[in-house]
């Protein structure tokens, strides 16, 4: 267990500062996700998503569009419920995630 401060983004820094390769991040923080990647740890979403340098680009321009509707007024609808569906897809993608490693 580590505390971290009540800073903004305390826990994201510490857990990106200390991220690299051979590191599994589970997150769903899209901002998150990109500075795990970018220090050569692998990522995946609480439902299963894997998150790579490849897609990554895509999730934070669709993470801003959606914060962008927000400010002006737009109902975003927010997440869907987590589901059983999501459960197994997390479990698989974690699976092959540490046996990559």
């Amino acid at each position: 267990l580590r505390v971290v401060s009540g800073a903004f983004d305390a826990a994201d820094d510490y857990i990106a500062e200390r991220a690299g390769a051979g590191d599994v991040v589970v997150t769903a923080d899209i901002p998150l996700a990109h500075r795990a990647l970018a220090a050569g740890a692998q990522v995946v979403g609480p439902s299963g998503r894997v998150f790579t340098l490849s897609n990554i680009g895509a999730a934070l321009a669709g993470r801003d569009l959606g914060e962008h509707l927000r400010a002006m007024g737009e109902q975003t609808g927010g997440p869907s419920p987590f589901s059983a569906a999501d459960r197994s897809r997390f479990l698989q993608a974690l699976d092959l995630l540490l046996r990559r490693r």
